[in-house]
C-alpha cells in the first residue's frame, strides 16, 4: 500500500521556475482556457507525465476541459474524457460531504463522540468527536505504515492491532494525518446510512452531481477504463537509470479504507460535483460553509483542515482543497467562484504545486 504525499524530481524545479510567468490574470475566459493549455502542456513536458485531465470551473460552469498525453503508455492508450484516475487521499472530501449530508438527515452530530454510533471502541477512542475525526485532530494511532496495514496485513488483524496501540497523542491537541479516522468514518457512515460507505456515495453523491462514471477500486481492482499508474521512483535495480526510469507505480487501497482513498473518477466529473456542491445540490450553503471552516484546536489555533478538506488559506479568500497519491489535486476558490481540477498518473507529478498558477489565471485582476 503506498500513501505518499509528495515527490519532488528536478524538473519540478523547472516548472516552478517557468510558472510566475503567468502571474497576470487572462482578459477573456477564451485567453485564459488558452494559457492554460499551454501551460499544462509545457508543466507535461517538463514533468514527464504520461497522462493527465485537467477541467477549470468558473462561475457555476465548466469553461475548460481537456485531456492529454496517455492513459497505458506501454499499449499506447490515449487519455480520453472518459479514463479514471484514482484521487485517493481526495477521496476524503467526498467523505466530509456525506458526514454533512447525514446531518442534514439528523442522523449523525459533528459533537457528538464516535462511541455514540460505533459500539466497539478503545476507552480511550470513545471520546474523540466525529468533527475530530474528519479534521485529523483524533490523537488515534494510524492503522497504515509504510508497509501497508498494520498487524500482519490482513483487514480484522489490523483493526484489532489498531486498537490496542496507545494514542499517538491527546485528543484535540494536535493536527496529524492518518487513515484510522477515515476508517472510522466510513462505518459511521455505513451505520448510519444503512448502506455501504460506497453505495452511499454512489446513491447520495455520484448521481445527483452527473457522476456516471466514477467508482472505487485500487491497482489491483479491474476498473474498466482506469488509468495506469507510473513513477520515476528508484526500484533498487543495478540499472544506471534506476531512479529515472518509467515504471508502473502499484498502491493498495483496502475496502475498509475507501473512505479515505477509494474513488476513481474524472476530472469532468469532479467538476461537475463541486459545481452540485456549490449550487447546494447536496448539501445546504451554511453546511458548505460549516465543512470548509478549520477545526479548532484544545489551544483555540485553527488546525490545517476542515471537515474532510485540506484548508489552504482563509483569509483574505477562502482556499479549500482535495490532494492524493502526489498525482491528483483539485483547488476550489469559494470567493472567486472558481475551482481548478487537475488528474493524473505520474506519482510524483504533484498537482497541488502547479494548480495555483493556473487558477491565477481566472481570477480578476
Amino acid at each position: 500500500m503506498q500513501f505518499m504525499k509528495y515527490l519532488v524530481t528536478p524538473a519540478a524545479v523547472a516548472v516552478a521556475l517557468w510558472f510566475p510567468c503567468l502571474n497576470a490574470s487572462a482578459s477573456t475566459v477564451n485567453e485564459a482556457n488558452q494559457l492554460a493549455r499551454e501551460a499544462i502542456q509545457r508543466t507535461m513536458k517538463d514533468l514527464r507525465i504520461p497522462g493527465l485531465q485537467i477541467a477549470v470551473v468558473k462561475d457555476g460552469q465548466v469553461v475548460l476541459s481537456e485531456s492529454y498525453g496517455l492513459a497505458n503508455v506501454e499499449n499506447r492508450v490515449p487519455v480520453t474524457h472518459a479514463t479514471l484516475f484514482p484521487i485517493n487521499s481526495a477521496t476524503k472530501t467526498f467523505t466530509g460531504v456525506a458526514m454533512m449530508q447525514l446531518v442534514e438527515a439528523g442522523l449523525v452530530e459533528l459533537n457528538a463522540p464516535a462511541s455514540r454510533y460505533l459500539d466497539d471502541l478503545p476507552e480511550a477512542w470513545r471520546s474523540i468527536r466525529i468533527r475530530q475525526l474528519l479534521g485529523h485532530t483524533s490523537g488515534l494511532p494510524d492503522i497504515v505504515d509504510q508497509k501497508g496495514l498494520i498487524g500482519g496485513g490482513s483487514k480484522r488483524d489490523a483493526w484489532k492491532a489498531v486498537k490496542m496501540r496507545p494514542m499517538d497523542g491527546p485528543v484535540g491537541d494536535r493536527f496529524a494525518y492518518n487513515q484510522t479516522n477515515y476508517g472510522l468514518l466510513a462505518q459511521i457512515i455505513a451505520k448510519q446510512g444503512k448502506i455501504p460507505y460506497e453505495q452511499y456515495l454512489a446513491e447520495h453523491q455520484f448521481a445527483p452531481a452527473g457522476m456516471p462514471l466514477s467508482t472505487f477500486g485500487d491497482s489491483y481492482d479491474l476498473v474498466p477504463n482506469a488509468a495506469t499508474i507510473y513513477s520515476y521512483s528508484p526500484r533498487g535495480t543495478m540499472a544506471r537509470d534506476d531512479d529515472n526510469r518509467l515504471s508502473r507505480w502499484i498502491y493498495d487501497m483496502p475496502y475498509s479504507l475507501w473512505a479515505g482513498g477509494g474513488i476513481q473518477t474524472t476530472a469532468d466529473e469532479v467538476a461537475r460535483w463541486i459545481i452540485a456542491l456549490s449550487n447546494g445540490k447536496l448539501i445546504s450553503a451554511a453546511n458548505v460553509e460549516s465543512m470548509w471552516t478549520p477545526e479548532k484546536l484544545n489551544s483555540g489555533a485553527d488546525g490545517a483542515w476542515a471537515a474532510g478538506w485540506p484548508v489552504l488559506q482563509t483569509s483574505p479568500n477562502l482556499q479549500v482543497a482535495g490532494i492524493g497519491g502526489a498525482r491528483a489535486a483539485f483547488f476550489v476558490y469559494p470567493d472567486d467562484r472558481l475551482a481548478v481540477v487537475v488528474l493524473t498518473n505520474l506519482a510524483g507529478a504533484n498537482p497541488q504545486r502547479f494548480i495555483p498558477q493556473i487558477a491565477r489565471l481566472y481570477k480578476s485582476p
